[in-house]
């Protein structure tokens, strides 16, 4: 029998990647747009963080399997209306760790970088993130990245459980956090590079 697959090329591998990271998130809305946004976030402050450009592209690849353990929490409570109960937040709040854990042990560079950005997207420059509560230098450039381009991605965009504030409101919150949930080199790149974020935004909407 002849074979059927000689290589997987990495068009192939990212169109794999764009497709598990649509799975995890499938019922949220417009969960496709809100994936090309962070990829273009986060390739657009990682080579703001002098990164090159073949590592700020699988940085920007790997950044949309950042919630990819959703898929171990039930939608009741991700797209819950009304604020979570504790107990309900700490069901959440196991997501980074159950993403690390279906990434883990890849020999794919770009699912490595995943397995990374799973699991510390929302851990703070200050500490106050979560599962470990790791800080500044601790957490990885590319989990720092990745927190700085969702948390934007957030605050623009409309949820079940919130309204999206003005692009500028949004820029504001996150140049006053500089030093406090966010790395203040990555700010700078956030600041530096806002144009190109405001274009993102608007090819993804």
């Amino acid at each position: 029998m002849s074979k059927l697959v000689t290589e997987v090329t990495n068009k192939e591998l990212l169109d794999v990647v764009r497709r598990m990271a649509v799975l995890a998130e499938f019922g949220e809305p417009g969960i496709q747009h809100h994936l090309e946004r962070i990829r273009g976030y986060c390739y657009v402050l990682a080579r703001g963080m002098d990164f090159e450009m073949q590592d700020a592209e699988v940085i920007s690849y790997a950044s949309m399997l950042h919630d990819i353990g959703e898929i171990g929490i039930p939608d009741t409570l991700l797209m819950k209306a009304g604020k979570l109960s504790p107990y309900e937040m700490e069901q959440v709040k196991r997501h980074p760790i159950i993403g690390a854990e279906i990434l883990r042990g890849s020999p794919s560079v770009v699912l490595q970088m995943g397995e990374t950005i799973a699991l510390t997207h929302h851990e703070r420059w200050d500490g106050s993130g979560y599962p470990y509560g790791i800080k500044g230098e601790e957490v990885p450039v590319p989990g720092r990245i990745c927190a700085l381009a969702d948390i934007f991605d957030a605050l623009t965009t409309r949820r079940p459980y919130k309204e999206e504030i003005p692009v500028a409101e949004a820029y504001e919150l996150i140049v006053d956090n500089s030093g406090v949930l966010f790395d203040p080199a990555l700010v700078q790149a956030f600041s530096e590079n806002f144009d190109e974020i405001v274009k993102v935004r608007q090819m993804n909407i």
